[in-house]
């Protein structure tokens, strides 16, 4: 169930959220999901940041190789006379993508990655596009492998579990392949094992109840929608097996960042003696940090909080609160699964492992 699409790659069924097309990249605009499958042509680096932050295109994998191709589409709109002007405009695009969102490592990652190789190549203004086009490319199809991986270590672990919990989306509309919470869902989907998946409605956007439902049902993958504020009574009256959520950044120590509603989730846990897995690629390990309180977090519109599909519901002059994220502490995590294997306490030397084995194997 292939998600990324290089230029000539074979059609497959489902359509990208992202996808390059000689000189622009393509979207799904996953707000509009799922009343309306719409594309969206990104052709500049302001119409980039702006689907980023909106979250037409999102999900910490999928904003990576996203944010690496958008760097060519912003070198691309400033028509470069030179080497030395297209390294100034390369500077811009480090802060301008790179920063469109905080919380998520691998946009950042991402870009840095593809940046720092294009400079390194020799020759003028053609030979670094050509150079951060094959990188950003590269980025996508690891990602599309780290993928696939997560699926077999997840899919294992959840050998003899069915009712599984989820919250956000995690799956192929966040990333370049199957996903990474979801991608264990796909994967028993294929081996033919039962498995069914709850997933939490999450705010801001309802992602859990608009993209989560929307893919897995179009997968034939058998899913129940949650509010967010019922899932802990659901997850203490023993109806889960399991609990497994991706993540936007994950500190040394293995606190993990996901979107605003996951701790409750893990406490929930926990409390009933069910596993509480995080998935995602080693690009989403923030090494550079000890733990999660060095995570920022990303503050959204409290017209988010205040307004439902633009109709004000609280009262005027109330002030409002919309944290993007929350932390989820290590010691609440049962296993972390990433695409060189599952990485069990003490994170610290588990995570320190997986880098180093990351790194060799690219």
């Amino acid at each position: 169930m292939t998600a990324y699409m290089e230029p000539n790659s074979p059609k497959v069924k489902l359509t990208p959220p992202f996808e390059w097309l000689h000189d622009h990249i393509q979207i799904i605009d996953q707000t509009c999901l799922p009343e309306e499958l719409k594309l969206l042509k990104i052709n500049d680096s302001e119409s980039a940041v702006q689907a980023i932050k909106r979250l037409a295109i999102r999900g910490a994998p999928a904003l990576g190789a996203f944010g690496a191709l958008a760097v060519v589409v912003g070198l691309d709109e400033a028509k470069s006379a030179n080497r030395e002007d297209a390294e100034a405009r390369l500077s811009e695009l480090r802060v301008l993508i790179g920063d469109a969102r905080p919380t998520a490592v691998n946009l950042r990652w991402a870009v840095d990655r593809v940046i720092n190789f294009g400079l390194k190549s020799a020759g003028g203004v053609a030979e670094i596009r050509e150079s951060i086009l094959a990188e950003a490319h590269r980025v996508a199809s690891e990602d599309m492998d780290a993928c696939a991986a997560i699926g077999l270590f997840g899919a294992e672990l959840l050998n003899g579990l069915e009712k599984i919990g989820t919250h956000c989306n995690a799956g192929r509309l966040a990333t370049a392949g199957i996903g990474t919470a979801l991608a264990p869902f796909y994967t028993r989907k294929k081996a033919g094992k039962p498995i069914s998946a709850f997933a939490a409605e999450t705010r801001p956007l309802l992602q859990g109840a608009r993209l989560t439902a929307w893919e897995l049902q179009e997968a034939g993958i058998n899913v129940t929608v949650v509010p967010d504020g019922a899932m802990a009574s659901i997850i203490l009256s023993n109806h889960l097996d399991a609990f497994i959520v991706g993540a936007d950044r994950i500190a040394s120590n293995g606190d993990s960042a996901n979107k605003i509603g996951t701790v409750s989730h893990a406490l929930a846990a926990k409390e009933a003696g069910i596993p509480f897995y995080v998935a995602a690629p080693t690009s989403t390990i923030d090494f550079s940090i000890e733990t999660g309180t060095e995570i920022e977090i990303e503050q959204r519109s409290p017209t988010e909080v205040h307004a439902v599909n633009g109709q004000r519901s609280t009262p005027p002059g109330v002030s409002a609160l919309n944290p993007a994220f929350d932390v989820t502490p290590s010691r609440l995590i049962t296993a972390i699964i990433t695409e060189v294997g599952v990485l069990l306490p003490p994170y610290k030397d588990s995570i320190t492992d997986a880098i180093k084995l990351a790194g060799k194997q690219k």
